[in-house]
């Protein structure tokens, strides 16, 4: 079976969220835990994400959103745990006028590519990051890129439900890092 970890954002991906509907309806899939989702603090939420993959009983796959595609970056950086795959959608661009001052701490991001296989997962109309830039980054980071349309932010104002095609896209990318 495989495992996987929700990474949501801030504000921690609230019961309408597709991250929050996935991990209701599936038990292989667990919530990491860092001490605040209102106010990330950067160090808590690596050691929250360490915590986590020393927990899984295998290599999980990472399911990240928005800040936390940024905090995967840095983790893999740092960690020598193994990670089957990562799921990254809605990178921020912290460049962006909408991008949090309380999350500058997660900025300065690893331009080198992953250590696993990986999968960006980009909207024409994200205020938090272009597409472009979600495009280059997937460049630098050995990502995959998968562009759905015009979906804002993927989050639960998006209006997804459960949002099929994402779960469609996470299926494919377990498949490939098999």
């Amino acid at each position: 079976m495989t495992h996987f970890i929700i990474l949501p954002g801030s504000g921690g991906s609230g019961p309408t969220h597709w991250q929050s509907r996935w991990e209701d309806t599936d038990p292989a899939m667990r919530r990491f835990r860092p001490s605040s989702w209102d106010l990330p603090d950067f160090t808590d939420w690596l050691a929250a994400l360490e915590a986590a993959v020393i927990e899984a009983p295998e290599p999980p796959v990472l399911v990240a959103h928005s800040l936390s595609c940024l905090l995967v970056a840095h983790w893999q950086k740092i960690s020598q745990r193994p990670v089957r795959a990562a799921f990254l959608v809605a990178v921020p661009d912290p460049m962006a006028a909408v991008f949090p001052v309380y999350g500058m701490a997660f900025a300065r991001i690893p331009q080198a590519k992953l250590r696993f296989t990986s999968l960006v997962v980009a909207s024409t109309d994200d205020p938090y990051g272009s597409c472009d830039y979600a495009e280059a980054g997937a460049a630098r980071w050995g990502s995959g890129i998968a562009v759905i349309g015009p979906a804002g932010h993927i989050n639960a104002q998006s209006g997804l439900g459960d949002w099929p095609q994402g779960r469609a896209l996470l299926d494919s990318l377990v498949a490939e890092a098999a």
